[in-house]
């Protein structure tokens, strides 16, 4: 279960690539710096468009680390243009797919600490309630940001490739 969910997790987070090849469609098109999207934000006390990559890229590599069992890697947040976040979401990408299946074979039994949660959490807790939904939260704030500024993203930008076949 846990490989998948981060194989899930994966494909989410996969999908703010293809965000970042329509804002700077976008940009061109509009004939303006598209690192000037990284910094917008849907309210004032909200984070900006990069910190939403970031995140997303955090929670997943922390996801994929803690429930293996391992230390996350270290990722300096100093991305200051789109190819710079792609790269994110690649380094990302690549660490969380690294990870073999296996190595959640003890996942269930992972006790984790997640600095603002009082207490520790099971690595099913922390999977289920911190994991997934903030993934979520912040590929769907990253979607809603290029959104509202413009960029023409939809809803199957956000849901990514489906896994098709014919019957």
């Amino acid at each position: 279960m846990y490989a998948q969910a981060i194989a899930q997790c994966v494909q989410a987070v996969r999908t703010m690539e293809t965000y970042l090849d329509k804002a700077e469609h976008y940009a061109r098109a509009k004939k303006f710096d598209a690192a000037v999207l990284l910094s917008t934000r849907l309210a004032p006390d909200m984070g900006a468009l990069l910190y939403q990559i970031q995140s997303a890229c955090d929670y997943l590599k922390g996801g994929a680390a803690w429930l293996s069992g391992q230390q996350p890697p270290r990722h300096e947040d100093n991305e200051q243009t789109l190819e710079d976040a792609r790269a994110r979401i690649r380094k990302t990408i690549e660490f969380a797919q690294g990870v073999a299946a296996n190595r959640y074979d003890d996942a269930a039994r992972q006790v984790v600490k997640v600095s603002w949660v009082p207490g520790k959490l099971t690595g099913e807790n922390y999977l289920l309630q911190i994991v997934i939904p903030n993934i979520y939260f912040h590929v769907a704030m990253a979607y809603a940001i290029l959104r509202t500024n413009g960029v023409d993203v939809g809803k199957m930008d956000f849901i990514g490739p489906v896994n098709a076949f014919d019957a």
